[in-house]
């Protein structure tokens, strides 16, 4: 354990590793505390390894719509008066009128993603980008763990070790790009998450492009290629019959409702199961119905013609990608006959999904102190707050990864703003008092560098 006497700087209330629409809700949801209970405000600061405030960037297909209702952004339900609102970011950019006019509540994800810019222009004083966190220090006095300690890399300078004291950690360090078993990217062999990014940088036109995946995001590169690059091929490769529709009916998207953690959180293991394997048809592996009516329409118009362009092989699965100088090879097997075929490709975007980041390995020497469930998954309490050994006193709260405690809102919007709320309640509930002064609403000086 670390002294407590070797720490000079200031100690945060709340610090947050990551800084992608979760902890700026959390960023929120502080401000708004502090500004209701100004006599005892919590001070909170975010470490963030980006150079900038970005989320999902390399799908920001000019096309693409969210799929959840702007009301689920970083504030309305928890606090509709909130100054940090979709609405209120409508009327700051003089939008209002024409949005009301569009009759939608599903904004372009470009304007979204706007949204959230706008939002973390407003706490950028709070957050430290361009950092990476290398580890947590549990720091001990009298036999308890008082304080954690959170070292920090600079993503410029790698010797430059800094360290920041809080009394409460929030992890929401995001998701992790997840390619087949094996495969490495290449100038010509993608991951969707980097899709724009990399397209951007592609030398020429591509002849023939390939998307393996059966989800949202498949759909929408497929989409996108098809439109892109008019004489080009595309094909789209999934083990599927056909694209999934993702069930968005209001009484199955009540599994998204703040309440619905409360009932998952509650349910024995085998009911949570049920859950899963109930409602997984409102979020993985499913395309929204316009999109898939699209690219159907799509295929019949060329079969019509007699020009087709866009592909669909389903039930096929990738067995090979063999990557040469000017091209990618892909050995396709057609399931239900064996039979293998060699596709010549430009280029090959894997849709192939996300896994959550291991809280465990960013927290080094503290992840001693959590305590794991009978499967071996970190023991997560209602309020966010992983359970900790006896003799810890801090706070380890995470955002995202929490799916088999709190259910499949865990990593999406749906429930963001209340999970913030829910937090900071937590925290302020065992803040011992001594945060920042009356007057000071956000920490405007509060990263202070402390070597190790």
């Amino acid at each position: 354990m670390q002294p407590k006497t070797t720490y000079s700087g200031p100690v945060f209330d709340i610090l947050g590793v990551g800084f992608g629409p979760s902890n700026l809700a959390l960023a929120v949801a502080v401000d708004e505390h502090n500004a209701a209970t100004p006599d005892s405000p919590l001070r909170a600061g975010f470490i963030e390894r980006k150079q900038a405030f970005g989320w999902h960037k390399g799908m920001l297909l000019d096309e693409a719509t969210m799929q959840v209702s702007f009301l689920k952004d970083l504030a309305t339900m928890r606090n509709p008066q909130s100054p940090y609102t979709f609405l209120m970011y409508l009327h700051q950019r003089g939008r209002m009128v024409q949005f009301i006019n569009h009759k939608t509540l599903f904004p372009l994800r470009i304007e979204f993603h706007d949204y959230l810019e706008w939002v973390a222009a407003q706490f950028e004083e709070l957050v430290r980008y361009g950092a990476e966190v290398v580890e947590v220090r549990p720091v001990e006095e009298g036999g308890r763990v008082v304080f954690l300690d959170v070292v920090s890399r600079d993503g410029d300078d790698p010797d430059a070790v800094v360290v920041h004291r809080t009394r409460n950690l929030v992890i929401a360090s995001g998701i992790v790009p997840t390619l087949p078993l094996g495969l490495q990217g290449t100038e010509r062999v993608w991951h969707s998450s980097d899709f724009l990014n990399r397209l951007a940088e592609f030398p020429s036109d591509p002849s023939v492009c390939t998307v393996v995946g059966a989800g949202q995001s498949a759909a929408e590169i497929a989409g996108h290629l098809h439109d892109r690059f008019p004489r080009a091929e595309v094909h789209a490769v999934f083990s599927r019959y056909g694209y999934s529709p993702a069930d968005d009916s209001p009484f199955a998207n009540r599994v998204f409702d703040p309440e619905a953690v409360d009932e998952f959180f509650s349910a024995p293991p085998h009911v949570q199961q049920k859950f899963f394997h109930y409602h997984a048809n409102t979020n993985y592996s499913v395309v929204d119905p316009e999109v898939i009516d699209d690219l159907y329409g799509r295929v019949y118009r060329e079969s019509v013609r007699g020009f087709p362009r866009l592909h669909i092989r389903h039930m096929t699965a990738v067995q090979q990608v063999v990557s040469e100088p000017d091209r990618v090879r892909l050995r396709l097997e057609h399931l239900p006959t064996g039979e293998a075929v060699d596709l010549d490709t430009d280029l090959v975007v894997f849709a192939t999904g996300y896994r959550p980041m291991d809280p465990l390995a960013l927290l080094g020497p503290a992840a001693s102190l959590c305590k794991r469930d009978s499967s071996g998954l970190l023991h997560v309490q209602r309020d966010h707050q992983v359970v900790t050994e006896g003799s810890v006193d801090c706070g380890i709260y995470l955002q995202g990864g929490t799916e088999h405690t709190h259910g499949l809102s865990s990593s999406l919007l749906s429930t963001t703003a209340v999970r913030a709320g829910e937090i900071v309640a937590s925290v302020a509930g065992r803040a011992p008092g001594t945060g920042p002064e009356p007057t000071e609403r956000r920490m405007s000086k509060g990263f202070s560098n402390v070597r190790s």
